[in-house]
């Protein structure tokens, strides 16, 4: 998940006297860059995760600050840092309340700290850490694609991940996600990884094939239902514009697996995005888990469309609903009572277009043989 602000501290808080005074539990934002700030204009040219450091020489008033990280909220940036002890001799409590109620990290640094030699020691391990992500996506992407080459991957992800332990994926999309350019899908991912609490080096995010893609490992299944649900509701809170669909695959032991989390993952978030559903785990799928992993699109298409045919042609030259009749008559277990209360008809109604239905498909759906052909092909119609 990047270079966090948990791992900044780790040294910081010795080396340079950090400490973390606000936002706490956004200890898990990774960040991709370091940039002096003593002008809010500055934050235009923001793209997301950008860690923000002041002397405060433009913001030493409650207001200013507090109108600066506003800013930094609305511009998805990862934390800032306020050289105390010059401009600002004390942060306000009101500034730091600000700050905890959005989970936003401010830190502080005393004035004696040389702030160019920080920044410099700080990004140079935040650009190294960026090249080691890009190593262990690729390797990611290779357990995906190449699941039976493990040579390519398992070595390359041995000192970072529990390959032996379990692993989950959850992918992400949103409208038009493939169709935005580099820049902008990027941005949006830095945004998307901004509302990913509490994960940081037993996870990984980056963009692969139309959806982002968080890899979970050894992540217990209350902690990845926080993660998660914590996700979707920050996103709704602080891009309520930008409608996002989610699908969690299933939890499988060892990093060979890892493909069929993602296949599982893609089957989820391939059903929330056509259902506009904002999450949906695998397990909570029931018969579409197997419809969802048919890659032979003709082969559902005939399913769901042959069976029900004579009855949809029918139906265009009469004006009728008999497809309707029929679902709600699958549904409710043939009951006719029930089929009528659904469509508010006379009960002998629904019985006069039961037996013409029957008629029409030579069949009386007697047994589970006759009436699984149909049952099917409403679920697969459903799909779209």
């Amino acid at each position: 998940m990047g270079y966090t602000i948990e791992d900044m501290l780790l040294f910081a808080k010795d080396e340079y006297k950090m400490e973390l005074i606000g936002g706490k539990q956004g200890w898990s934002n990774s960040i991709s860059w370091l940039l002096m700030l003593e002008d809010i204009n500055v934050t235009k040219h923001f793209a997301g995760k950008e860690l923000a450091v002041t002397t405060g020489i433009g913001f030493s008033s409650t207001e200013k600050l507090r109108e600066l990280v506003q800013v930094l909220l609305d511009s998805h940036a990862a934390g800032l840092i306020i050289n105390t002890g010059g401009y600002i001799k004390e942060v306000p409590q009101e500034i730091i309340e600000l700050c905890d109620e959005h989970n936003f990290p401010l830190l502080t640094v005393p004035w004696e700290i040389i702030l160019a030699e920080m920044i410099k020691d700080i990004t140079a391990r935040v650009f190294f850490q960026g090249i080691a992500d890009e190593r262990i996506q690729d390797a990611f992407i290779r357990a995906i694609k190449e699941p039976d080459n493990q040579i390519k991957y398992r070595t390359e992800l041995l000192p970072y991940f529990d390959v032996d332990g379990m692993f989950q994926i959850a992918l992400l999309t949103t409208d038009e996600l493939d169709a935005m350019d580099t820049v902008e899908r990027k941005r949006l991912g830095y945004r998307m990884q901004l509302y990913l609490e509490n994960i940081s080096h037993n996870g990984c995010f980056f963009y692969y094939d139309s959806n982002f893609v968080l890899v979970m490992n050894d992540v217990s299944r209350k902690d990845m239902i926080e993660i998660i649900e914590g996700m979707v509701n920050r996103v709704k809170m602080r891009m309520p514009d930008v409608p996002m669909y989610v699908g969690v695959g299933s939890c499988l032991r060892d990093i060979s697996q890892l493909y069929v989390c993602y296949e599982r993952a893609k089957a989820a978030v391939t059903m929330a995005y056509r259902k506009k559903m904002d999450l949906l785990y695998y397990e909570d799928m029931g018969i579409y888990r197997l419809l969802y992993s048919v890659k032979d699109e003709a082969l559902l298409k005939e399913m769901g469309e042959e069976p029900l045919s004579v009855l949809v042609e029918y139906d265009k030259k009469h004006n009728a609903n008999y497809v309707e009749t029929l679902e709600l008559y699958l549904k409710h277990d043939r009951s006719i009572q029930a089929v009528s209360e659904a469509m508010f008809t006379h009960r002998n109604t629904v019985i006069y277009r039961i037996n013409n239905i029957k008629k029409l498909l030579n069949t009386n759906f007697d047994s589970p043989e006759e009436r699984i052909p149909y049952h099917v092909a409403f679920y697969i119609r459903n799909m779209r």
